[in-house]
């Protein structure tokens, strides 16, 4: 690094180099895209002045009028986007150019998968997007000066986008920041006033500023002027989008495609949203709400702490980006823009807690996110799948953190089931309703460490001699959903790992009949089994749930189940101490013919390798698999020998 009193030089980190390289040579297959990045910095800027001058008005001066500008020069090959927003420091300038620098970029590289199209839309996602002008530019200067200083305080930053940038003082007689993009030779195309002009209206009508152009005049009006007389004359510019925030108009007027456009700028995702809903509240409470529902998981999707929520207005003046109080944190994936009349200009975050308007905002807001999703499942199932990939596990945190809609949430919850064909978390609970059982009261569901696990777990047995379907869950937030989310439509949940199996009216007599003669038949073999297990079972009994295993563990009505211990100690948490309750089938002949081993080492040597069994089969460890092996082994001898 290079520095004199009036400027210095800085390498670019490694990881910033190689997105350079990225940006530079491979990324961007559509390189139009630099000027929809520009132009949305811009907006940004100008927004965050406007918030700023609500408490310091003389931060605008004369100068009132927030716009984007753009000029061109065909002869020196040059585009420019200015904007008279908040401008930057030089320390601002660092950090916000330095944006690669940080952690987002290891985990942007990380997630690049060699795909240029969907490499390309992980860009804005990542905050990155200023540096999409290397598609276009060998070089390129930012301008700056923060709003509030004197004329002689801007700084000037450059690079060709290789291994370093410098920056400098430079004098600036307006606020805000001027990018100067000086064109490749394959990029001259956007040194012309059609091409410009055509991009701003694709991809920059919904800005709620106007982006102003160089006036276009009539061929003949050029003729008429000779070049010396047009020195004089002062340049005119025109805006050229429609410069109204899209959420003010009426749904009538805007299109999909501006719909989807503005999505991008708010969200700096490049692939189109799966949903969205615009709507405008009056009443008691006025406000208008424009609500979008993503097509893939942000790369912070996990971190329950990033930022996240709606961009919020005050009377079209903006306020703050991720606004989190109008949405609970299970919705964290959706996007969009709130516009109120009933809060107060100057909130802060700490106000908006505390506000009963931000909850009623907030309850309405949830059910049409809800509504949005309900609608889509019903109307593009193929979508909603796809939609479940990738938030599913986020909309299962929603029971327990929203009790008053957890109807609502459970019906949007999708599971594989034991009717399913695939691995796909396809099938619904209403669908599973559809298709119970006459005289089936409850909803069926198995907690499993993987969906291999539950589709070979023994407690399944009976349930497909009767044809009952039951739920396969195998997530690992599952077993603490299935905590907070009891019924469904009026229908209690059943474990069927959990407790004693009770299939109600799906018992028949003849098999009541048959426990109760079992129970007495095999009364001495549990106590038995009992004496020689010892500590390691709560409980020994017989049971019916099986059909071809000898043997399987059960979970009591009120213990942990092992999904949930083990992600309690993953966590350093203390687990209280439970034991799992041995149920044997008394049908099976390994029951029976250990019913009648007289050898007591013999029977504790079947007694624990049948226990050992079991705990497999669900996935559980072995305390000692040493003392296991050598047991079966003796056991494979004797029958060998």
């Amino acid at each position: 690094m290079t520095v004199n009193a009036q400027s210095e030089t800085r390498g670019f980190e490694t990881e910033a180099k190689q997105l350079l390289h990225l940006m530079i040579h491979s990324l961007y297959s559509n390189k139009e895209i630099f000027l929809r990045e520009l132009i949305s910095n811009a907006s940004d800027a100008a927004d965050k002045l406007r918030f700023a001058a609500l408490s310091t008005p003389e931060l605008l001066q004369e100068d009132t009028d927030l716009k984007v500008q753009i000029d061109f020069d065909g002869d020196a090959n040059t585009v420019s986007i200015t904007d008279n927003g908040i401008g930057m420091s030089r320390d601002e300038l660092v950090a916000n150019l330095g944006t690669i620098a940080k952690s987002g970029t290891a985990q942007f590289l990380e997630s690049l998968t060699g795909d240029q199209k969907k490499d390309a839309q992980l860009i804005g996602q990542f905050g990155v997007g200023f540096y999409s002008a290397f598609m276009v530019a060998d070089e390129v200067e930012v301008h700056t000066r923060k709003a509030g200083t004197e004329a002689n305080e801007g700084t000037l930053w450059k690079s060709k986008g290789e291994s370093e940038y410098s920056i400098e003082p430079a004098d600036k007689v307006s606020r805000g920041t001027m990018v100067v993009l000086h064109l490749k030779e394959d990029a001259k195309e956007f040194a012309e006033a059609y091409r410009l002009r055509s991009i701003v209206k694709k991809y920059a009508d919904h800005i709620s500023i106007p982006v102003m152009m160089e006036k276009q005049s009539p061929p003949e009006a050029d003729e008429e002027n000779d070049k010396e007389e047009k020195k004089d004359i002062q340049t005119e510019y025109e805006a050229i989008n429609d410069a109204k925030a899209l959420w003010t108009r009426s749904r009538s007027e805007v299109k999909d495609d501006e719909y989807k456009e503005f999505y991008k700028h708010i969200s700096h995702d490049f692939q189109d949203p799966l949903q969205w809903s615009h709507n405008k509240v009056e009443g008691k409470l006025e406000y208008t709400s424009l609500l979008y529902i993503p097509a893939r998981a942000p790369f912070d999707l996990w971190n329950r702490d990033a930022a996240r929520g709606l961009k919020l207005y005050v009377q079209r003046v903006f306020i703050m980006d991720d606004a989190e109080q109008f949405l609970p944190l299970y919705l964290r994936f959706v996007k969009g823009v709130v516009d109120s009349n009933d809060i107060s200009l100057n909130v802060s975050r700490e106000i908006l807690q505390q506000d009963p308007v931000v909850d009623s905002m907030r309850s309405a807001l949830t059910k049409r996110a809800l509504d949005m999703l309900e609608k889509l499942r019903k109307k593009d199932k193929e979508k909603y799948d796809e939609l479940w990939q990738e938030f599913g596990q986020v909309l299962k945190e929603g029971p327990a953190e929203d009790f008053s809609n957890r109807e609502k949430i459970g019906g949007l919850l999708q599971f594989t089931t034991t009717q399913s064909s695939g691995e796909a978390q396809d099938q619904g609970l209403r669908e599973y309703i559809e298709r119970i059982q006459e005289g089936q009261d409850k909803i069926y569901y198995l907690v499993a460490e993987s969906l291999k696990a539950a589709r070979s777990s023994p407690h399944l047995e009976i349930f497909r001699k009767k044809g009952i379907e039951v739920i396969l869950m195998h997530d690992r937030i599952d077993e603490w959903l299935m905590s907070h989310l009891h019924e469904f439509d009026g229908k209690q949940f059943q474990d069927v790992a959990r407790g004693e199996l009770d299939l109600g009216k799906l018992d028949d007599e003849v098999d009541e009949k048959q426990k109760e003669e079992s129970e007495k038949a095999f009364e001495g073999l549990v106590e038995r089994i009992k004496k020689s297990l010892g500590e390691q079972v709560k409980e020994v009994r017989l049971t019916h749930r099986l059909t071809d295993s000898a043997a399987c563990l059960a979970i009591d009505e009120n213990d942990m189940g092992a999904q949930m211990r083990k992600i309690m100690e993953a966590s350093g948490q203390a687990v209280p101490d439970s034991k799992p309750i041995f149920e044997i089938n008394p049908e099976h002949p390994l029951i029976q013919k250990l019913d009648t081993e007289p050898d007591e080492d013999r029977f504790a040597d079947l007694t624990a390798i049948l226990f050992g069994q079991a705990s497999l089969a669900e996935g559980g460890q072995l305390e000692d698999p040493g003392e296991f092996s050598s047991r079966l082994n003796k056991l494979l001898l004797e029958l060998a020998g």
